[in-house]
């Protein structure tokens, strides 16, 4: 039988459940707070011809994204183009550069030439970490994980020892690799899963091979092209997006959730999937005697960082400027350790520079820049605007002694920031995190804050905060796996 369901938040996790819902024949309205659709994937136009993605800009584990337009019939080449990055990106280091060829092949020679024998120890890193990746992405974040039974497939229990749940990835890539700069390449993308590489279960060797072994790419005017393109798909289904609509309130009535109160008008629905921050949407918007987790319970969750962005507008071209950066001459170690364990602004950061201009001339005037910076840090720390420019200095001076350009400030065009207190307002995120909950062992599968409200039958939750978690292609996924659940209500 048909439902009226409701869908709090268009990020990807809700766009992927409104769309799900729909196709299933349910009568879906998707309420987003802000004036654009996207959540922290949204794009914004300067007046003077630069074109910003305010959030994700790495384009992996393309397969993923791609099954979702194939479960409605389409392709993610209807919607927008993708193209290949060669380098995938340069890292800096504090001696030397190094460029991450797009080729496998060129790749392996590069480890050898760093370490002898590493070209071989790579092939073997990457066989396990694609059998991680096709059990893993195909067949373990499938799954509600209301119980650990769910995983008692023949499958996953033969997988079991295999995925190194139990194994830390800092001890996994120190079986393959002892060269300093080969480690960092390869702990690297565990960053923002929310902990140090010590902290996160190997099984997330498969983030390297959806990166390094799939490539990077990037969608042709920018990664706002597929939330468009999830919209599109969402709407030719049935559902209604309305923009600007506050939800004030969650009505429960009977142990049931009845009702959205959207910008002070009750409508009723007949199931509630929310795509909004999961400690807002139990703080703010339930009463508490509905809620599955209290202050207390939050207060002890690991988060993944929040981040300090600048988008800049450059008015000539940056020379030696690849299209993703990434600024590792401090210690890895060092940065990390402050994020989640000393929670404070780093001494000696690290930061990672995107410059899509490089690729599409749409998102920059014809001789312009259009430059991205990003530093992670820690959540709910203090946020002021002296604290931002200290670091933009640093960072523009690091950018301007690995390029060789000179007198960047003078060239801004446009200059805008983005922090801990932007997550809060916009977002409503829980500390002013930027990338959810962290993906330690503790926190993994059934660990996870429940995808489902354990006392409102209709009621569930979805994205960054429950499962599968942070990330794009985990966030498409649990908009999948919460429309598949609310779809049962009977």
């Amino acid at each position: 039988m048909a439902k009226k369901i409701a869908v709090i938040g268009s990020g990807f996790s809700g766009l992927s459940a409104a769309a799900y819902a729909s196709k299933e024949g349910h009568e879906v309205h998707l309420f987003e707070k802000n004036s654009e659709v996207g959540g922290r994937a949204r794009q914004f136009k300067t007046d003077n011809g630069y074109t910003f993605d305010m959030g994700p800009s790495w384009y992996w584990m393309p397969d993923i994204i791609e099954s979702f337009f194939n479960d409605f019939g389409k392709s993610a080449a209807d919607f927008y183009t993708l193209v290949p990055l060669d380098p995938q990106f340069e890292m800096v280091f504090s001696d030397s550069t190094m460029n991450i060829p797009q080729n496998y092949e060129e790749m392996k020679a590069l480890f050898e030439r760093t370490e002898k024998g590493a070209g071989k120890k790579l092939d073997e890193f990457m066989n396990d970490a694609q059998y991680k990746y096709e059990v893993g992405m195909k067949d373990f974040v499938n799954k509600p994980c209301y119980s650990w039974f769910e995983f008692m497939s023949p499958k996953i229990a033969k997988s079991a020892f295999k995925l190194d749940l139990l194994t830390n990835f800092q001890r996994f890539v120190r079986k393959y690799f002892t060269h300093p700069k080969l480690i960092v390449l390869m702990e690297f993308p565990v960053i923002f899963l929310g902990a140090a590489p010590k902290d996160i279960p190997a099984l997330y060797s498969l983030m390297n091979y959806g990166g390094y072994k799939l490539g990077t790419w990037y969608p042709m005017g920018g990664f706002s092209k597929i939330i468009d393109a999830m919209k599109e798909v969402a709407e030719d289904h049935g559902t209604e997006v309305y923009l600007n609509a506050d939800v004030q309130k969650i009505n429960v009535a009977g142990k049931k959730a009845s009702s959205l109160t959207v910008n002070r008008e009750e409508i009723d629905f007949d199931v509630i999937i929310a795509s909004s921050d999961y400690h807002h949407t139990e703080s703010k918007l339930l009463p508490e005697e509905y809620r599955n987790y209290d202050e207390d319970y939050w207060e002890k969750r690991v988060f993944a960082p929040s981040c300090l962005i600048y988008y800049l507008g450059i008015k000539e071209k940056i020379p030696n400027l690849k299209h993703h950066t990434l600024f590792f001459e401090n210690d890895l170690e060092l940065h990390t350790e402050e994020i989640y364990k000393d929670k404070k602004w780093p001494t000696k950061p690290l930061f990672y520079v995107c410059c899509p201009s490089k690729t599409d001339p749409s998102v920059a005037p014809e001789h312009g820049e259009n430059v991205f910076l990003l530093m992670p840090v820690a959540p709910g720390i203090e946020d002021s605007e002296e604290i931002r420019e200290r670091y933009f200095m640093e960072m523009m001076l690091r950018l301007e002694k690995h390029t060789g350009a000179s007198d960047l400030l003078l060239k801004i065009d446009y200059k805008r920031s983005y922090c801990v207190k932007d997550f809060q307002e916009d977002y409503n995120a829980y500390k002013g995190n930027a990338y959810g909950l962290a993906n330690t062992l503790s926190q993994t599968a059934v660990l996870k804050p429940s995808l489902r409200n354990k006392k409102i039958k209709n009621l569930f939750y979805t994205g960054q905060l429950t499962v599968p978690g942070p990330g794009v292609p985990p966030s498409i996924i649990s908009g999948k796996i919460a429309a598949n659940e609310a779809t049962k209500i009977n």
